[in-house]
């Protein structure tokens, strides 16, 4: 029997969710076996992450970081080209973003400053990612190696620059100074989350208008369906690589953004703590649109939320078991994410028969 595409919104709504639901009974056998109640410990983990107006608001920080790396992933991927670097860009834009408020903040009132950092934050990004950009669109090397390898570069330039260079004075900490209340993005209630959450939607909207209704975005999403069709339709392949990682890499810089002027008011070492691997799992299973990606940041980011408060509240579940779970569902929201197809695709034609 020849099986059917499935339509447009089981493909986008409905596989998804279904993997999820996979990667969580899974999840469940595994509780079981160390003697933990399922049901319970999913309470747990919804209480967790949205209980109380406190623990919603660091749902939704968390969740403003997997959108910016979400979306720079979704961009590249739309243009063939896999952006693992955005770990890396993160780090880098965070860097820049730091530097523009120590240079500033002293000096720039705050509806001033802020624009300013969220720039430099968005520059340095993407000027990080640039260099495999052009590494591939000019020498051929491969990008996902390249960005792979430019993660590890951007960590031994920050532990270099905390360490030797924009160290406070006197402390004993690799950290630089406190930044000035003018660089503080407005908080959104008495938590982490912070004014970053609108600047993450207004970019959704951004990609969504620049993929779908620009001649670069058609050009771009030309080039990673077929290159050969966009070189005969006269698109410049090194031009439009360059465009793909540059916002790509300014996306994820964004998420210096909210850590360290949203949350930390200076800047720290390790703050982009794995956002930007995480962004590939929420691109894939939002399906590389920026409507995808927020659900999908949202589901992460309260699988950090209440996975923090399930290791508090039971024992035997511990941080690296939260972790875990947050690796069963990008499993199965990213290399079984076909699994569940033949069967929806039976179900689908049975009830086409019926």
């Amino acid at each position: 029997m020849i099986r059917r595409p499935l339509p447009a919104w089981a493909e986008i709504v409905l596989l998804p969710l279904v993997n999820i639901a996979l990667a969580f009974v899974t999840v469940g056998i595994i509780v079981r076996i160390i003697g933990v109640d399922p049901l319970h410990a999913l309470v747990l983990l919804v209480v967790g992450a949205f209980g109380s107006a406190e623990s919603i608001g660091y749902t939704l920080y968390y969740a403003t970081n997997f959108i910016f790396t979400g979306l720079a992933v979704a961009v590249a991927f739309h243009g063939g080209l896999f952006n693992i670097g955005g770990e890396g860009q993160a780090y880098i834009g965070g860097l820049g973003c730091g530097l523009a408020v120590l240079a500033l903040d002293r000096y720039l009132p705050i509806w001033l400053m802020i624009p300013v950092g969220i720039a430099a934050a968005a520059l340095f990004g993407a000027a990080w990612a640039a260099v495999p950009a052009w590494l591939q669109a000019w020498r051929g090397s491969h990008i996902v190696i390249t960005t792979i390898m430019f993660n590890f570069v951007a960590a031994a330039l920050m532990v270099y620059l905390m360490v030797n260079v924009l160290i406070a004075p006197g402390s004993m900490t690799p950290q630089s100074r406190n930044f000035e209340p003018s660089a503080f993005m407005p908080a959104m209630g008495g938590n982490a989350l912070n004014l970053s959450l609108a600047l993450a939607l207004v970019c959704c909207v951004a990609v969504w208008v620049f993929l779908w209704h620009t001649p670069w975005g058609y050009a771009l999403r030309t080039m990673g369906h077929n290159p050969e069709a966009a070189v005969y339709a006269g698109t410049d392949l090194r031009r439009m690589i360059m465009l793909g990682m540059c916002l790509s890499g300014a996306l994820a810089g964004l998420v210096g953004v909210n850590e360290l002027m949203g949350v930390h008011h200076r800047i720290v070492l390790d703050f982009p703590a794995g956002y930007g691997f995480a962004g590939i799992a929420v691109s894939l299973m939002g399906r590389n649109h920026p409507l995808g990606i927020v659900l999908a940041a949202v589901l992460f980011g309260a699988l950090q939320q209440g996975g923090a408060e399930l290791s508090f509240d039971i024992p035997n579940i511990t941080r690296e078991m939260v972790v875990v779970i947050q690796g069963l569902v990008i499993l199965f929201s990213g290399a079984l994410v076909h699994l569940p197809r033949p069967w929806l695709q039976a179900l689908f034609a049975l009830r086409r028969s019926s």
